[in-house]
C-alpha cells in the first residue's frame, strides 16, 4: 500500500513536471499564454444551444476551462466549460494550420482556452463549434481530480471550492442560484419601499441577540471592540431617525460551534418598518418566500431532501403555548408558578439549569417536543417574556410578546417582533439581561446607552424581522449542510493542524500512539506528558467470552455530524452501517472534537445496543473511543480506522 502510494506521488510529479516544460517552451518560443490581457467572447454555451437555429453555421467566439480531450490523428474533439456549462469543439488540422494544430495537440485538461468558430451539428446530434482558431489563454500547472465529490473529499471540497466549481456542475448551480436569490429579496424589498443600508460591523457593544460575540483591538484607538453579532440595534436607530422602512443584508458574527446549520459568520438579513406590527411581518415574510421562490424555481413547491413544503398554501399560524400543548400534551396555562414547571420538565425529562424562569422552560418544552413536527412553513407567535428581551409585551397578557419565529423543515427560518419602543420597559431589559450575565450567561446582551438614547427621542410602533438568508438558500437549493451554500466556510487552519501534528510528534501524544487514528483529526488536548498519562489496567473487569461475543462490532461510515442543541458535550452521528437504514448515535466527545472534522471518517460502533434516549434523541448504539485520564481529566480520542474497509464489516 505504501510504495503504492509512493509510487503515484512520483508519477504526479512527472506530470507536473511536463506541464511546467510546456509552459517555458511556450515562453521561450514567443507563445506565452500569461501575456495576453483579454479575450473577446461573443456567447456562452448554454446561450449557443438554446439558440442553435440563430446560430447555425454563424461564427461564435466561446472561452472557458478544456475539460476533455480526444486526438484523432488530423482531427480531435475537445469540451470547453464556461459559466453556462459545456459545449463540445471540433477541432481539424486542416481548419487550424499545421502549426496551431500541433500546438493543440500539447494542451492539458485543465488549460483555459478561446475557440473561434462554426456553430454546426454533428452527426450524432451534438451541438458543437467546428473551431477555426484555438487561443491558449492560460496554462493550468496542476491536475484536475477525476473524482471531486463523496463523503471522504468533503473537507478539501470546502477548502479549494475552486476546485469544487470547475468539477461539479451542481455546485456552480447552488451559487448561481444564491446570487438570484439575493437579487430576488432586493427587487420586492425595492417594490414594497424598503430602503438597503450599511451599518457598522466593528462595535463597542454587541447587542440585539443572545450569541457570544468574538472580540478584538483596534489599534488607532487603543480600544478593544466586538464584531456584531445582530443588525438589530442600529436599524432600529433608523427609525427613530424617520426612515420609515430599512433593511440590511450582511454578514453577522457569533462565537459558537459549526455543525450542518452552524458558521460562525453567515449572512443575515433584517427589516425594520415603522407603523405596523408583528402581523404586518408575517405578511410581509410570506409575500417574499412566495416572490423568491416562484423567480428562482419557477415554483412556490420546494423539496427539500425528499419532503415537499408548499409555500403557496397559507402559513400556519399557532402560538407558542398551543404549539407545546398539542406535541407535549403540556398545558402551561395550567401552570402558574415556577415550581410547577420546574415538575413538568422533570416529569417530561426536560433538562433545566438553576437560573431558568417559567418561560424559559416553556420554551425547553418548545425545543424538545415541537420543533421538529414544524416541516411546513409554520409561523409560532406569542413567546414568554424572559427570552425576548427587545420585544413588546402583549397589552392584554404582559407574561408574553408579540413575536413569532418562523419555522420550516423543522428549522427556524426567521425571528420577528413587534419592536419594543418603551425606553423604560427596555432599560429594565437590558437590566435583567446584566443580572444574567453576571450569574454567567455569556450570551445575555448588556445595556446599550446610545441606543437607549435613541429610544428615548422616541421611536414609533414598528415591526422587525430577522432571516437566515443561508438557511433559506439551503432550502431552496436543496442542500444539506450550511457550507454548501457558502463560498468559503469557516475551516479549522491547516497550519493549525500541521502544527498540532508536529507537537504531537514532539511530546509523543496518546493520539500518535493510536495508529487507527488518522493523522488530520486529532482530540482538543495537543500537547500530552506520556509520563502523565493512565491507562485503566488490564483485566480489572473480568468478562466472560461468550458475553463478549454477543456485543456486534462493526464499521461505520459518519455521514453527518452536528451538535445537540443544548448540550455541551454530545455530538449526533449519521451512520452508515452497511444497511438501507441509516444509523443515529450520539456521543460526548464534542470536546474533543468539531462535527466538520468526523464527517467522511471510518469508525468503529457497537451496533446491537438497546435504544437510548438522550437529549430527548434515540441513540441507536455506541462509537468505540479510547479512554485515557490527563492530570486527573478523563480524554477520548475516537478510534478511526483506514477509509478503505467497507461500512457494515463484522470486528472479531
Amino acid at each position: 500500500m505504501a510504495e503504492q502510494k509512493k509510487q503515484q506521488e512520483q508519477d504526479l510529479n512527472q506530470l507536473l513536471k511536463v506541464r511546467r516544460e510546456k509552459l517555458a517552451d511556450l515562453q521561450a518560443n514567443g507563445k506565452d499564454p500569461f501575456k495576453i490581457v483579454k479575450y473577446d467572447v461573443t456567447h456562452h454555451s448554454q446561450e449557443i444551444k438554446d439558440h442553435f437555429e440563430e446560430l447555425e453555421n454563424q461564427t461564435v467566439t466561446i472561452a472557458g476551462r478544456m475539460m476533455s480531450k480526444r486526438v484523432m490523428g488530423k482531427a480531435s474533439f475537445c469540451h470547453v466549460q464556461d459559466l453556462e456549462g459545456s459545449i463540445q469543439s471540433y477541432v481539424a488540422r486542416d481548419s487550424l494550420g499545421e502549426e496551431a494544430y500541433k500546438d493543440f495537440k500539447k494542451l492539458d485538461v485543465g488549460d483555459v482556452i478561446g475557440i473561434r468558430g462554426e456553430v454546426f451539428r454533428t452527426k450524432t446530434g451534438e451541438i458543437s463549434i467546428h473551431a477555426s482558431e484555438v487561443t491558449l489563454l492560460s496554462k493550468s500547472l496542476q491536475i484536475l481530480p477525476e473524482k471531486f465529490h463523496g463523503l471522504t473529499n468533503t473537507d478539501l471540497r470546502y477548502r479549494q471550492r475552486y476546485v469544487d466549481l470547475i468539477m461539479n456542475p451542481e455546485v456552480k448551480d447552488t451559487f448561481i442560484k444564491r446570487s438570484k436569490i439575493l437579487s430576488a429579496i432586493r427587487t420586492y424589498l425595492a417594490g414594497e419601499g424598503f430602503m438597503e443600508v450599511e451599518t457598522p460591523m466593528l462595535v463597542s457593544n454587541a447587542g440585539g441577540a443572545a450569541a457570544r460575540p468574538f472580540e478584538t483591538h483596534f489599534n488607532a484607538l487603543d480600544e478593544d471592540l466586538k464584531l456584531r453579532i445582530s443588525l438589530e440595534l442600529y436599524l432600529k436607530r433608523l427609525i427613530v431617525g424617520g426612515l420609515e422602512k430599512v433593511y440590511e443584508i450582511g454578514r453577522v458574527f457569533r462565537n459558537e460551534g459549526l455543525d450542518t446549520r452552524h458558521n460562525p459568520e453567515f449572512t443575515l438579513m433584517e427589516l425594520y418598518q415603522a407603523y405596523t406590527d408583528y402581523h404586518g411581518m408575517m405578511d410581509l415574510t410570506e409575500n417574499l418566500y412566495r416572490y423568491v421562490a416562484q423567480t428562482v424555481l419557477g415554483t412556490t413547491k420546494i423539496v427539500y431532501n425528499g419532503i415537499e413544503m408548499d409555500l403557496g398554501k397559507p402559513f400556519e399560524r399557532i402560538t407558542m403555548l398551543d404549539a407545546v400543548k398539542k406535541y407535549s400534551g403540556v398545558d402551561f396555562n395550567e401552570i402558574h408558578t415556577l415550581e410547577e414547571a420546574r415538575a413538568a420538565a422533570d416529569e417530561h425529562h426536560v433538562a433545566y439549569e438553576e437560573r431558568h424562569k417559567k418561560g424559559d422552560i416553556l420554551n425547553l418544552f418548545f425545543e424538545e417536543f415541537v420543533e421538529d413536527h414544524l416541516i411546513q412553513p409554520t409561523f409560532v407567535m406569542d413567546h414568554p417574556v424572559e427570552i425576548s428581551p427587545l420585544t413588546k409585551k402583549k397589552p392584554d397578557n404582559p407574561d408574553y410578546v408579540e413575536r413569532f419565529e418562523f419555522f420550516m423543515n423543522g428549522w427556524e427560518m426567521a425571528n420577528a417582533y413587534s419592536e419594543l419602543n418603551d425606553p423604560i420597559d427596555q432599560r429594565e431589559r437590558f437590566k435583567a439581561q446584566e443580572e444574567l450575565l453576571a450569574q454567567g450567561d455569556e450570551e445575555a446582551n448588556t445595556t446599550d446607552e446610545d441606543f437607549m438614547h435613541a429610544l428615548e427621542l422616541g421611536m414609533p410602533p414598528t415591526g422587525g424581522i430577522g432571516f437566515g438568508i443561508d438557511r433559506m438558500c439551503m432550502l431552496l437549493t436543496d442542500s444539506q449542510a450550511i457550507r454548501d451554500v457558502l463560498l468559503f466556510p469557516t475551516m479549522k487552519s491547516l497550519d493549525a493542524k500541521k502544527s498540532e501534528n508536529k507537537a504531537e510528534k514532539a511530546t509523543g501524544s496518546v493520539a500518535a500512539e493510536a495508529p487507527a487514528v488518522t493523522a488530520n483529526v486529532s482530540a482538543a488536548s495537543v500537547q500530552l506528558d506520556l509520563s502523565k498519562v493512565k491507562i485503566e489496567p488490564l483485566f480489572e473487569d473480568f468478562v466472560d467470552f461468550d458475553t463478549f461475543a454477543k456485543s456486534d462490532f462493526r464499521v461505520v461510515k459518519i455521514e453527518a455530524c452536528e451538535a445537540v442543541p443544548k448540550s455541551k458535550k454530545l455530538l449526533k452521528f449519521t451512520l452508515n452501517d452497511g444497511t438501507d437504514q441509516k444509523r443515529t448515535i450520539l456521543s460526548g466527545i464534542h470536546e474533543y472534537y468539531e462535527p466538520e472534522e468526523l464527517v467522511g471518517k471510518t469508525c468503529v460502533a457497537i451496533t446491537n445496543l438497546p435504544t437510548r434516549m438522550m437529549m430527548g434523541i434515540p441513540s441507536e448504539g455506541m462509537l468505540i473511543s479510547a479512554v485515557y485520564e490527563y492530570d486527573g481529566r478523563e480524554g477520548l480520542n475516537l478510534l478511526m480506522l483506514d477509509d478503505v474497509i467497507p461500512a457494515g464489516a463484522k470486528l472479531y
